[in-house]
């Protein structure tokens, strides 16, 4: 359903491109911050083109990234003052199981950020969570304060939020053209935008934008299946919705990670994911044959045959998603290298959406000429050499 029209002018405090998590997040700190905004979005919301869609995602205390793992206790915090400011529940606790070898460094570095002594073997691990098996002399890390965000619900609340601060969300607009300068212009399929500062959250098709505006920065869009599991017993306690979220690091069988959350979606299945995909045009992502090669669905089959042994190893739904990955896995949030009143967003690499509160926070920061609350240096867009193309 197509959001409420809202009266249309032409000029505004800040332009935000892109209303999935992060653009919506920007765009409502700028509107708490009564900057006069304008957020845009090519299509009618809600979608399930991008990003943002799906019902569920993993937060999580525990990350291997010190820079990561500062942001997450705000991240926390914003997501609750949002559950409050809009009377809705975003957030389902259930802890987190993070599986791995002895000595792999991520996992260990999980560990420390979470500030817990000890790793759980096998046997620990099984009595805890039976629905878990480890091999042998594998380990796992415990996250309690970990859980689900509702993630459709999430979007909506935010974008309702930005609202009632006075913040304009125009959906079934798709930007055509945006011409930098002192103030920015933005062509749409339905108008003509002015504002003193622009910002990029388009996700999958940030880089196209960008192109215009004269980097090239090295973003892969990819297409990610989303996997749903059947309980063999269906409602047992050991996989129903009572059981964690898990990921996996460094372990052989699981190439780039695999993820999983209780049966929350859909009753009785469990969404396990691998945390990689197929590179894809977004322009082009339902073109795809259904029959074109799915090599994520054996390798999960595999895992979950010798990890999950109280699911079904064939799939019972598969949906899809968008990561749009850069190659450290590191987001994009900085300035344009020579425009500095357009800032980017972008490159959420499938972790991103816990992120959102201090990401757009962080890029509401930028847009006001203020200093981010967090060191920025691995967010850098120069950390990728030869991103500036012609002069425009």
């Amino acid at each position: 359903m197509a959001s409420p029209r809202q009266p249309q002018k032409s000029t505004y405090d800040v332009i935000v491109i892109g209303a999935g998590i992060q653009g919506s997040f920007t765009a409502y700190h700028l509107a708490q911050r009564h900057k006069d905004t304008l957020l845009l979005e090519q299509f009618l919301v809600p979608h399930s083109r991008g990003s943002s869609h799906g019902q569920s995602r993993i937060i999580r205390s525990a990350y291997p990234e010190q820079h990561y793992s500062r942001m997450m206790p705000e991240s926390f915090r914003l997501w609750q003052q949002l559950e409050a400011e809009t009377g809705t529940t975003l957030y389902r606790q259930t802890g987190l199981v993070v599986l791995g070898p002895p000595g792999e460094p991520e996992l260990e570095a999980c560990r420390k950020s979470l500030g817990v002594d000890e790793f759980l073997d096998a046997a620990a691990l099984a009595q805890r969570f039976p629905g878990f098996r480890l091999q042998a002399g594998q380990v796992a890390v415990v996250d309690s304060t970990a859980g689900v965000l509702f993630a459709d619900r999430a979007l909506r609340a935010v974008q309702e939020a930005f609202r009632r601060h006075g913040g304009t969300l125009r959906d079934g607009e798709k930007v055509l053209r945006i011409e930098p300068g002192a103030t920015v212009t933005v062509t749409t399929s339905a108008g003509v935008y002015k504002a003193p500062r622009l910002i990029i959250t388009a996700g999958p098709w940030t880089g196209a934008f960008v192109e215009q505006l004269g980097l090239r920065l090295p973003l892969q869009p990819l297409r990610i299946d989303v996997c749903y599991w059947r309980e063999k017993q269906p409602g047992s306690a050991s996989l129903g919705s009572v059981s964690p979220c898990f990921l996996t690091l460094g372990l052989s069988q699981a190439p780039h990670g695999i993820y999983g959350l209780p049966s929350i979606e859909y009753p009785g299945l469990m969404k396990v994911c691998h945390h990689h995909g197929s590179p894809i045009d977004p322009e082009k992502r339902d073109q795809v044959p259904s029959s074109a090669p799915r090599p994520d669905i054996s390798i999960l089959s595999s895992f979950i045959s010798s990890y999950l042994p109280g699911l079904e190893t064939q799939p019972a739904v598969m949906e899809t998603c968008l990561y749009t990955n850069t190659p450290d896995g590191d987001f994009i949030l900085d300035r344009h290298p020579k425009f500095s009143n357009i800032i980017i967003g972008a490159g959420f690499s499938g972790h991103g959406f816990k992120l959102a509160p201090v990401v757009g926070k962080l890029l509401c920061e930028l847009s006001l000429g203020e200093k981010p609350s967090y060191n920025m240096a691995h967010f850098a867009i120069t950390r990728f050499p030869g991103v500036l193309g012609a002069a425009l």
